[in-house]
């Protein structure tokens, strides 16, 4: 099924199914026609994916669902579909071929519910026993006892997701950060986040063409690693086409942050970035202590935003980009009414196609609201980079800066744990969930190696080459 566009077939099912959606939503086709998109996309009579088609086509139906918004009961954004849940086989802790069959026995020694014997001079494990604590993989000196984890759960950072008693994938609200790691790691699809394209074709379809408000599009400037078929000024120019009024770069609202990011920083002395939902979602449930640390400015997000509706109050403001935290930061209350939809490359792709737009002949249009500094907030290391860069041009050389980058949600823990202990050397930590950033997000459309060059490059191309230089302009533009 896959057409090399994606990854996997699991990335490229959700396309089809949310492109369907939105060529019915656009033909106001919705109510009618969507009883009938799990036998097109699922026309038989041999199954594809699973058991049969009538399983496929409950699953296509399920995913119909997260695609009109899902679960208004649930309140996270990451859902799982029960009936795409494949159950995973796993043995838990076992013996491995490299068991030597040692008379140490150390494995055996360390267990505390006698859940390993040995036979044959092999150890063996007592799955009904075995409580999984790991002392035994820790004992053995040959590492021949390995523990064998689901997908999600060793994709999922921050120990969100379980097994039910029918083996059924479980995520804990109250642990989840919505960093989305566990939907692209799921072989079935079984974990998805709710799309919100909907909201963002009915924001388009009642501006009755920009003249009852004006819809703009703010793109995540990771937009640079996402459709390299194509010039990121033609996939602008097939943004307005879909109807947004204007296209602007939240890489302007990057600048805006980094440039009063470097001004907390002077004031506080240690600072935690805001940039990352996941991230701020991570410390506030782990780290509590530290929450007081976050920079108290918004988002780049929410910046820009915020400048947009001030500019024009009856501006409607959709995001796009590579992140599924997003969904929930703008669904957050303290973000009502500054962002109105969020959406991701993913889904953009889907409307683009549904309205058969063809990037590779759209012309080019200018996209240069921000700086380099701005822009390169889409990698890992961008942050510290760019509030280093304000503190030096707002003359702040007195001032000792010294950042850590932290590449995932893991070195963001250990990060913060030294922070929480007094231990940390660095005064800034700049966080990001996502592994290489948010060029590593989870909604981007192609998983493979990162290129932060390529990030690099789109930021020189930029025309303003100074954080100063960027928001002097909005400044200008205010008098």
């Amino acid at each position: 099924m896959n057409n090399g566009m994606f990854d996997t077939s699991v990335q490229e099912l959700k396309y089809t199914i949310l492109k369907e959606v939105a060529n019915l939503a656009y033909d106001d086709k919705l109510e009618e026609g969507l009883l009938h998109v799990a036998e097109k996309i699922i026309p038989g009579p041999q199954p594809t994916m699973r058991c049969c088609i009538y399983k496929e086509r409950a699953i296509v139906g399920e995913r119909l669902k997260l695609a009109l918004g899902g679960d208004p009961e649930n309140e996270n954004v990451v859902e799982v579909l029960d009936i795409a849940c494949d159950e995973c086989p796993v043995d838990g802790i076992r013996v491995t071929q490299a068991c030597r069959g040692c008379i140490a026995h150390r494995c055996q020694n360390v267990c505390p519910t006698g859940a390993i014997r040995i036979e044959n001079l092999k150890a063996y494990i007592d799955t009904k026993k075995c409580v999984e604590c790991g002392k035994c993989m820790d004992a053995c000196p040959y590492n021949a006892i390995a523990k064998s984890v689901r997908p999600c759960e060793n994709a999922c950072k921050v120990g969100a997701i379980s097994m039910d008693d029918d083996k059924k994938a479980v995520i804990d609200n109250e642990k989840c950060i919505a960093c989305g790691a566990c939907v692209y790691q799921c072989p079935f699809g079984a974990i998805s986040a709710k799309s919100y394209m909907l909201e963002a074709i009915r924001l388009l379809k009642n501006s009755q063409g920009n003249q009852k408000y004006k819809v703009y599009a703010v793109v995540a400037p990771s937009i640079s690693s996402q459709f390299n078929h194509v010039k990121v000024e033609q996939v602008v120019s097939g943004i307005k086409e879909l109807g947004f009024f204007s296209v602007v770069e939240a890489a302007l609202g990057a600048d805006m942050a980094a440039d009063k990011e470097a001004d907390e920083l002077y004031e506080k002395g240690f600072l935690t970035t805001s940039c990352c939902p996941a991230f701020v979602n991570y410390v506030k449930k782990n780290y509590p202590g530290l929450a007081v640390h976050i920079s108290h400015n918004v988002s780049p997000m929410e910046q820009i935003s915020i400048y947009l509706k001030k500019v024009d109050p009856t501006a409607k403001v959709v995001f796009i980009g590579p992140c599924i935290a997003k969904k929930m930061e703008f669904r957050l209350p303290e973000v009502a009414g500054i962002v109105d939809c969020v959406i991701t490359f993913e889904e953009l792709l889907a409307l683009l196609d549904s309205r058969e737009i063809d990037l590779s002949s759209m012309p080019e249009a200018p996209l240069d609201n921000a700086s380099y500094y701005g822009r390169i907030f889409a990698r890992s290391g961008g942050v510290a980079t760019a509030v280093g860069q304000a503190l030096r041009e707002h003359g702040k050389d007195d001032f000792v800066y010294n950042p850590i980058s932290c590449n995932g949600i893991e070195e963001c823990r250990i990060a913060l744990l030294k922070a929480s202990k007094g231990v940390l050397p660095n005064n800034f930590i700049e966080g990001m969930a996502c592994i290489d950033g948010c060029i590593g997000g989870a909604a981007c459309l192609t998983h493979g190696p990162k290129d932060k060059s390529q990030v690099d490059r789109y930021g020189s191309e930029a025309k303003e080459k100074t954080i100063a230089q960027s928001v002097g302009i909005l400044q200008k533009f205010n008098d």
